[in-house]
């Protein structure tokens, strides 16, 4: 989520605005703040808070093993044979570590692809291959230090560092743009975002943008939020052990996201004002990866401030790796909390050999884009476990009603 709000800061409100996906009577800068708050609001950190709640449910209080099966403990009330049960939760483990891998390459391919894509466009020096897999390397030696000391003293530290930084550049920009207008476009687009969240969600009627943007941004989010979730989802309850669930809710759902959508405001915003106040506008914004730098140069310090910039994109990458390793190492190493280094150290090597495959694939088969292939066999691996998640839910509502009313009872 890090590497992907600085990855789409600028690039995705102005596409929104210059390419609307629907079409109605409110300001075409509401409308393409709205659905941006769309792809990255609610429905993303549902899918994370929904399997936190229940995998924290049966890790803390039934002391499960630290596993995505272990979300569908009530199988036990369905199936009677033990076999069928073992087999049917091997399948889903499989399946989330493949999801996982895959969404996490292909998050990290895109993220190196940005800091090059912005290194070139600082030093004017066009880095390469060889270059990327550089970045590559330093991100993954990074993340593989912090795994190996812990979730306190080296998974933690980074994830604090990043939200001071973001933080900071949020300040930074928000200070020096029109404040005023800024907060009333939150709260517009806010607004709207949430009175038409459930038919911009079934895309009704004249919410419904067209199958082609559905598939190349509305699903391809879903399948994304769908690939991390059991990653995710098990990280926030793991790190979450003495939470109420409203706790978590609030946590995970509500500030993340509301926090997601100040930040593409002002940056959105932003580029909004810079756009009108430029005589010939010619798409410096459209590129995905050098449009946060470009942004940038229009403020103070911007030399400084796209240095930071791409070592905070670095570090976001770092903490979606080590975070990535450690949660592996805990599905491969029996579900154990806190799971054994020798697995820190494979998982480690096997990410890093996977994401360096794909970018030399991508930079021998020019013809074909491996990113975009990665993004489909996303999708294609998301989809079962969208129905594995709706049955997740009406299994742990049927044990969670089951079990208050035993409590109820006693």
């Amino acid at each position: 989520m890090g590497a992907g709000i600085l990855l789409r800061a600028v690039q995705e409100p102005v596409f929104m605005m210059q390419h609307p996906p629907i079409i109605n009577d409110r300001p075409i800068a509401t409308t393409a703040l709205e659905y941006t708050f769309y792809q990255w609001g609610f429905t993303a950190w549902a899918f994370y808070t929904i399997f936190a709640i229940v995998i924290g449910h049966y890790l803390f209080k039934r002391s499960k093993k630290v596993l995505p099966s272990s979300a569908f403990s009530a199988v036990e009330s369905v199936f009677a044979s033990k076999k069928h049960q073992n087999i049917l939760l091997k399948c889903i483990d499989i399946l989330a570590i493949l999801t996982t891998v895959f969404g996490l390459v292909a998050a990290i391919g895109l993220g190196t692809t940005q800091i090059e894509g912005g290194l070139h466009h600082l030093f004017q020096f066009d880095f390469g291959t060889n270059g990327t897999i550089s970045i590559l390397f330093i991100i993954s030696i990074v993340a593989f230090l912090s795994v190996f000391k812990g979730v306190h003293k080296g998974i933690k530290l980074i994830s604090t560092w990043n939200i001071y930084i973001t933080i900071a550049l949020l300040f930074f920009v928000f200070v020096q743009g029109d404040m005023i207008a800024i907060i009333t476009q939150f709260v517009t687009s806010l607004y709207y975002y949430i009175i038409d969240f459930i038919p911009l969600s079934l895309a009704l009627g004249t919410y419904n943008p067209g199958e082609q943007f559905l598939t190349d941004w509305t699903y391809y989010y879903w399948a994304f939020w769908l690939a991390w979730a059991p990653f995710t989802g098990i990280f926030i309850a793991r790190i979450s052990k003495g939470r109420t669930l409203r706790e978590l809710i609030i946590g995970v759902l509500l500030v993340p996201s509301l926090g997601t959508f100040f930040w593409f405001t002002v940056f959105g915003e932003s580029a909004f004002q810079i756009i009108h106040t430029l005589s010939n506008y010619s798409g410096e914004f459209d590129n995905v990866f050098s449009s946060i730098f470009i942004f940038l140069e229009n403020y103070p310090f911007q030399g400084m401030i796209n240095m930071i910039t791409i070592l905070l994109l670095i570090s976001f990458l770092v903490t979606s790796l080590d975070s990535a390793i450690f949660v592996l190492s805990m599905f491969t190493d029996h579900g154990k909390q806190n799971p054994s280094k020798k697995h820190r150290i494979l998982w480690s090597i096997i990410l890093t050999i996977f994401a360096i495959g794909i970018l030399l694939l991508g930079n021998i088969r020019e013809d074909i884009d491996v990113l975009i292939a990665m993004q489909k066999l996303l999708i294609i691996t998301s989809l079962p476990f969208s129905l594995f998640m709706v049955i997740m839910i009406l299994l742990f509502i049927k044990d969670f009603k089951k079990e208050e009313d035993t409590i109820v009872t006693k």
